[in-house]
């Protein structure tokens, strides 16, 4: 079985560029926020699920999900937050395990934006990888990136685990909190560990 690092981080820390970094060295990589947007676009896995579950107003004339329209409807209500993941969790397991039962590398780096708050990820990792940056750094990243004003910006971060509770939950830390530079010689550190502990650690039980 394959030897799994669970890589997760808070909206805007940096999580996709230290997975490129992770990939450059040799590891496979399964990104959850992918395989959601392929299960929600048009003929997607999940669409007549997610139209029974929310209703037509929440697919878009093309046959997605109008992600915009959910966002805004699940961080302002917990009861449907948690009917979407109920939807849509079991059908991202089952397809990361896929992936990663596919798999030659030596490991694999599961992304997993939201590893800390759904509970079990953690448990289904060999290592958990925390992206690590102040609250302020993401929030000036995200408005950058997205252009989303900085409540919405806010509310999406106040949705997310805290860095104390993600720092409390890592196996091992990078910090992005500065200049870009900075991470390769982290990855390359770990790159290294997890060569060694994919070679010699029992692994954990599939997902």
């Amino acid at each position: 079985m394959t030897f799994v690092v669970g890589l997760t981080g808070g909206i805007g820390s940096g999580k996709s560029t230290v997975a490129d970094l992770f990939v450059a060295h040799g590891a496979g990589l399964v990104d959850t926020d992918r395989i959601a947007h392929a299960l929600t676009a048009p003929g997607g896995a999940a669409i007549e699920a997610l139209r029974q579950a929310f209703g037509d107003a929440f697919i878009t004339p093309d046959g997605a999900l109008d992600r915009g329209r959910m966002r805004t409807h699940v961080f302002a209500d917990a009861t449907a937050r948690a009917r979407l993941e109920a939807l849509l969790h079991p059908l991202i397991r089952a397809r990361v395990q896929r992936e990663i039962d596919a798999c030659d590398a030596p490991y694999v780096v599961v992304a997993v934006p939201l590893l800390v708050e759904s509970g079990d990820w953690s448990k289904r990792c060999n290592r958990v990888l925390v992206i690590d940056c102040p609250t302020e750094v993401q929030r000036a990243r995200v408005m950058t990136r997205s252009g989303l004003p900085a409540d919405e910006v806010d509310r999406i971060i106040s949705a997310q685990a805290t860095r104390a509770q993600r720092r409390a939950a890592a196996d091992d830390v990078i910090d992005n909190s500065t200049e870009a530079g900075a991470l390769a010689p982290q990855v390359e550190t770990l790159h290294a560990r997890y060569l060694a502990l994919a070679a010699g650690e029992k692994p954990l039980q599939s997902l």
